[in-house]
């Protein structure tokens, strides 16, 4: 079963990228996370000849093994906004710092199947990089992330990707009592800022790994 399933999804990918490559994105299909890691490692930075690199908040990321692999990196300047020996002044100073890196990582909240990337954050950190600043930007996403279009990117990411996040994150939000967005007024909210990018500019910036797994959320 397992195996017609991942048939299934490896022409559905490939189906995104080619809308992804339409919209001047970089794509690449990996069947698993092992294969986005080498991918990244030993096809796309080897050609980039970067000397800084950052992340956003993604688990996908995490997953893929990419963050151990250049966390500790000596070949790179990484400004790591995970560190838990920071305090919130020195977290916000870091996420500023990453704007400028070389090559940023994140993940997205949901890709439609026209090659749009759609994105809701809380501080907006991430979102900033996506947009401008980095020379280069990494998307992983896993094959969850796949929509039919934008108004279901934006149910998808209201009233799934967004309360189990604040679950994680232990925030006290209607949306952990409910499971469902309840546009909510709470200091602990999440989702502030939207950002729907259609297009890559410049062509190529930024580069999307589709992973044949269901990765974060």
């Amino acid at each position: 079963m397992n195996a017609e399933i991942n048939s299934y999804w490896k022409k559905r990918l490939e189906q995104v990228k080619e809308a992804l490559n339409a919209n001047n994105f970089q794509c690449s299909v990996a069947d698993n996370v092992e294969k986005a890691k080498s991918i990244v490692l030993e096809e796309i930075l080897p050609g980039l000849r970067v000397k800084s690199i950052s992340w956003g908040g993604s688990l996908t990321f995490i997953a893929t093994g990419l963050y151990d692999a250049l966390s500790n990196h000596g070949d790179y300047e990484i400004i790591n906004t995970y560190r838990k020996d920071l305090n919130d002044n020195e977290k916000l100073a870091l996420r500023k710092k990453s704007l400028l890196v070389d090559l940023f990582f994140t993940g997205s909240n949901a890709i439609t199947e026209s090659g749009i990337l759609v994105n809701l954050d809380m501080y907006g950190n991430r979102v900033a990089a996506l947009t401008f600043g980095p020379h280069h930007v990494i998307v992983l996403a896993g094959r969850n992330k796949i929509v039919p279009d934008v108004e279901d990117a934006m149910y998808r990411i209201k009233n799934f990707a967004a309360p189990v996040n604040a679950m994680r994150l232990n925030k006290k939000t209607p949306c952990v009592q409910t499971s469902r967005c309840e546009e909510c007024k709470s200091a602990d909210r999440i989702c502030n800022t939207w950002t729907i990018t259609e297009k890559s500019f410049p062509k190529s910036r930024i580069k999307v790994i589709l992973i044949n797994d269901v990765i974060g959320f």
